[in-house]
């Protein structure tokens, strides 16, 4: 199966290195500094598990030409304009894969390669780049949600699953693609806006009374809009992503959280600014997310 992945972070580091190591055939589209590491010493992976990989990588997708699958693993803000440029691994039957945290990723996915190229996807991981060409994993689960836009089952989908089951990446099938990335969007978009304004972890969060009730709160406007969205995330899922977060490893971190403290482009618009936007929309109250949209806005335009 022929698999070409578009950003070579921590997502799409482990995922197409397992895909490499199982014997698919795998190409990255990389550039800089990313590009001559993979060239030079394949692809690494370290933290939880450690290997190395040697694989395919250019800065030029009319080299790639066509391919089975684009896993999409570049931030959202860089959606549009990494596929716009990724046309020549296009072809008529190929799916496109999204990977990126919020609920933006499948509508900005759709708007370059429409939505009957568009695979909804729903990562679980913390990974990040260590270095060009190396990715440390510190847990969660590693497995990739996948269906399609209306939730049909195809032979796609199933030949997917199947890959990604036999490189080790667990694919459980979701009952509904949108409820598992709603519900995905509640588990790290709290943690990353408060994360960053505290520059506490998530165990350090979880650990203060009141600011564990704040990313609870948090969580359920989500929930909320969600809802608002005809999105059915469970009766439940604020006491289940609560729980889910409280077995993750102590010191992690969420992606947004990391960005934004380091003073690099973040995904602060796509995630939270989505959130807001819908809620706004249905005229649902967010309180909590429009403090901390303005609060993070106005520290990123401080920053440059």
């Amino acid at each position: 199966m022929r698999f070409a992945v578009v950003g070579a972070g921590g997502v799409g580091g482990f995922l197409g290195g397992r895909l490499a190591r199982a014997g698919h055939d795998v190409s990255f589209v990389a550039r800089g500094r990313t590009l001559e590491a993979l060239r030079a010493d394949g692809l690494r992976l370290v933290g939880d598990e450690e290997f190395t990989v040697s694989v395919t990588a250019t800065d030029d997708p009319a080299a790639i030409g066509p391919v089975d699958y684009v896993l999409s693993c570049v931030k959202a803000t860089r959606i549009t304009e990494a596929l716009r440029t990724a046309g020549p691994l296009i072809g008529p039957g190929t799916a496109v894969v999204t990977t990126q945290n919020g609920v933006d990723g499948p509508r900005l996915t759709a708007g370059v390669v429409g939505d009957g190229h568009t695979l909804p996807g729903v990562m679980k991981i913390f990974a990040m780049t260590e270095q060009p060409g190396v990715i440390a994993r510190h847990g969660g689960p590693g497995t990739l949600e996948v269906g399609e836009w209306d939730n049909a089952g195809t032979v796609r989908v199933r030949a997917l699953r199947e890959a990604l089951e036999g490189a080790g990446i667990g694919s459980p099938e979701p009952d509904d693609i949108w409820a598992a990335l709603w519900r995905k969007a509640m588990m790290v978009i709290p943690l990353g806006e408060l994360g960053a304004m505290t520059g506490l972890t998530l165990g350090e969060l979880g650990a203060r009374p009141q600011l564990a009730d704040l990313w609870r709160r948090a969580t359920a406007e989500i929930a909320a809009v969600a809802q608002a969205q005809g999105v059915d995330v469970g009766a439940d899922a604020v006491d289940e992503i609560m729980a889910f977060n409280a077995r993750q490893p102590a010191g992690s971190t969420a992606s947004l959280c990391r960005d934004l403290m380091a003073g690099r482009p973040s995904e602060l618009d796509p995630q939270t600014g989505a959130i807001v936007r819908l809620a706004h929309e249905a005229d649902v109250p967010v309180p909590l997310h429009d403090l901390m949209h303005e609060v993070l806005r106005l520290g990123r335009a401080r920053a440059g």
